[in-house]
Parts: structure tokens; sequence; C-alpha cells
């Protein structure tokens, strides 16, 4: 009996000591649900689909998929074998190709899409000599582009080098035994073993893609239909029509959500 007593007495003290930890949760998660909420709302009572489908609308949303998806093709094309690299090799220098990788995860982004224009500008490091063929990278569809690219695509590599590194070392040793080269290694067992971290992390370079704002703007500008993308069109119609602003901010949440829901399905699988 008394050990019974001393359960539900430690049971009931469980119950009101997880409120320490419960209550902190709740208020972070009404801070993260709330702005939302109040967003989808307000869409509600405005003519959603009128200002979803206007011109400006349409023409960001188009851009910035077809930009998105062209940063995530570049990622997967470049940042598979640098991953591959990272996660399998040893080779001087590595940590500061690691810290190279992962600065732009964590820089502003008023610092790299300065470092863009100083970079690709006109009269910019590399960008002096674009002009000199004829090439003028700022202010341009390409831009924008390479700003997604810039911020989005460290997500890809350290996702493909996590999803390189957890293979069994055996794997490798096995085949190397039985003849295999390294690009038969990479292409018959690492890439289709690490597919599901490879898509994730793809998946998570989409949806940073789509939402770029602050290294756009600085180095390829709002230029409606060449480098207006949508968090860009949102921005530009908070001051001028904020019925489009609202419908194209829905969209990117939209979007967003359904793309980490996925996300979390091959993570799953």
């Amino acid at each position: 009996m008394s050990t019974l007593r001393i359960y539900f007495k430690h049971l009931t003290s469980d119950t009101h000591t997880n409120w320490i930890f419960v209550l902190p949760g709740l208020l972070l998660l009404a801070l993260f649900g709330i702005p939302l909420l109040a967003l989808i709302l307000q869409a509600t009572q405005t003519s959603f689909i009128e200002h979803a489908l206007a011109r400006e609308a349409v023409a960001a949303l188009k851009l910035s998929l077809v930009t998105s998806l062209l940063s995530v093709g570049i990622a997967l094309i470049l940042g598979t074998p640098l991953a591959y690299a990272l996660a399998r090799w040893q080779f001087a220098g590595k940590k500061v190709v690691e810290m190279l990788v992962d600065l732009p995860v964590v820089l502003p982004p008023a610092v790299a899409g300065l470092a863009l224009l100083i970079a690709f500008g006109r009269q910019g490091l590399v960008g002096q000599f674009f002009v000199h063929i004829g090439i003028q990278l700022p202010f341009t569809s390409a831009a924008v582009v390479i700003a997604q690219t810039f911020v989005a695509a460290p997500l890809y590599i350290r996702a493909a080098r996590i999803g390189f590194a957890d293979i069994d070392s055996q794997l490798e040793e096995a085949a190397y035994v039985e003849g295999a080269n390294q690009w038969q290694l990479f292409s018959a067992v690492m890439f289709p073993m690490a597919g599901r971290a490879l898509t994730s992390g793809a998946i998570l370079t989409w949806t940073r893609a789509l939402g770029e704002f602050g290294a756009t703007i600085l180095f390829a500008g709002n230029l409606e239909g060449v480098t207006q993308t949508m968090p860009l069109a949102i921005y530009l119609g908070f001051e001028r029509n904020l019925g489009v602003a609202i419908a194209l901010s829905v969209v990117l949440v939209g979007f967003s959500a359904a793309l980490l829901t996925l996300a979390r399905v091959i993570e799953k699988e």
C-alpha cells in the first residue's frame, strides 16, 4: 500500500513538474503558429484567387519555380561530388573546405548579396572579366540563380555529406576487393545507398531557394519578369498591392509546407 502511495505521489509531482517543460514550448509554438494562422485567415478575407492569378503574381511564381529548379540542378551536379569527397576522403585543407561550404548558411543575406555583387558585378573581382566577353550577371535572371545557389546549395551538400558518411566502410572495402574503381564504387554502391539523404537534401535546397530574398535583391534587383521572384514580389506588394503580397505569401507557405512534409516522409521510409 505504501508503495502505491509513493508511486501516485511521484506521478502527481511529475505532472506538475512537466509544465516547466511544456509551457515554454507552447509559448514558442504559439510564436511560430499564430502569425501563419493570421496570414491564412487574412487571405480568406480577401480575393485570394484573383490576387494569386494577378499578372505580377503569376510572373513571380513562374520565375521562382524556374530559377529555384535550376539552382537545385546546379547543387546536384556540382555538390554531389564535393559532398562525396568531404564524406569519404581525407585531404589537406579539408576543414577549410567544410567551413567554406557551411559559411553561406550562417551569413546574413545582405552580406551574401553584397559579396556576390562585389565578386560578379561589372567592376567586380571576376565580373570585370565577364564584361570583356559581353557577359553581365548582375540584375539578370542568371543572377537570381547564382544567389539562390549560393545560399541554398550548402544545405544539399551537408545532407549529401551525412548520407555518404553513414555508409558502412566495409561495403567500400568489399567493392575494392571485387576490383571496382572509384567511379564504379560511387555509381553502383554509394550513390544508390545515399539516395534518401540526397533526395531529402535536394528538397530542402529547393525550399530554401524558393524563399531566398536578401542576396537576390542586392545582386539581382527587383525587376518584374526578370528577377522578381515570389519573395521580392511580396516585398514590393506590401507597398503597392497588399492582396497580391498576402496571396503569394500563402502560396509560398503552402509550397514550403508540402516540400518539408515530403522530405520528412522520405526520411522515414
